[in-house]
């Protein structure tokens, strides 16, 4: 497991992507995860890499897990009125190495991304919630999202989401990932280009879960994105990427019972 899949684990763990309880003393039950997901090596890779797929959720008394979609980052509702939330989010990017390119176009370290998100539900079936955060380190941007969410499930037997996807990212996240300096195309051959921020993809979003019986339950997910736009557009994409963006992933999840 690499260092930021290790701080994403205990993130999970610490920070739990459900609205948070003004009181945590009662009984829980708690849902905990472990698969293999298969997703690009960065953005814009043309090449897919095969990382751990945690997962971390729970639920006071006999009531149901929460319901997100397989994106969400690790948030906190501390505002919370009538199916509308908000408050913070977090969330983690994988480095980039010369070599998962394949031409040194320039590294850039993983990033612990911190922001916040807001989320309207509607009725028991939709969901639309936007995301913005801001790099710590790494690249140093900002970038988020904004989805709509079809959502259905039987209690905690089986659940299902999916939803489009608008992403976005100003210009230094764009210049990091998809831009060309004059040092990188002197190295490379290729023409310099320096992104504008804006819209960098669209695409859609889907997970699920489905009790085996028991403590035992599977857990996955789908995404695919398109970059668009000045990302689509990049040299490096052009040369070394693919606009096409395809994340999966699979897990075995066991809940037990908490007392706190």
């Amino acid at each position: 497991m690499k260092p930021n899949e290790l701080i994403l684990a205990a993130a999970a763990i610490l920070v739990p992507a459900t609205e948070a309880s003004a009181q945590v003393v009662g009984d829980y039950r708690v849902r905990v995860g472990i698969g293999a997901q298969v997703r690009p090596e960065f953005p814009g890779a043309e090449d897919s890499e095969v990382a751990p797929y945690p997962s971390f959720s729970f639920a006071k008394g006999d009531k149901p897990f929460s319901l997100g979609a397989p994106d969400d980052s690790l948030g906190i509702g501390l505002i919370s009125s009538g199916g509308f939330s908000a408050g913070p989010a977090v969330a983690l990017m994988s480095s980039r190495q010369n070599s998962d390119v394949g031409a040194p176009v320039g590294k850039v370290p993983w990033t612990f991304e911190a922001g916040a998100f807001v989320q309207q539900q509607i009725g028991d079936s939709f969901r639309l919630r936007g995301e913005v955060r801001r790099g710590i380190g790494g690249h140093g941007g900002w970038v988020g999202h904004i989805g709509a969410d079809y959502m259905a499930r039987d209690a905690d037997k089986w659940t299902f989401t999916i939803g489009p996807r608008v992403r976005f990212a100003n210009g230094r996240y764009m210049r990091e990932y998809f831009g060309v300096t004059p040092e990188a195309a002197l190295a490379t051959g290729l023409p310099t280009y320096r992104p504008d921020g804006g819209v960098k993809a669209v695409g859609m979003a889907s997970g699920a879960t489905y009790s085996l019986g028991g403590p035992l339950g599977l857990f996955s997910y789908v995404r695919y994105d398109r970059l668009v736009g000045d990302a689509k557009r990049s040299p490096i994409i052009r040369q070394f990427g693919s606009r096409n963006q395809w994340s999966a992933g699979v897990g075995l999840s066991y809940v037990f019972n908490l007392k706190i």
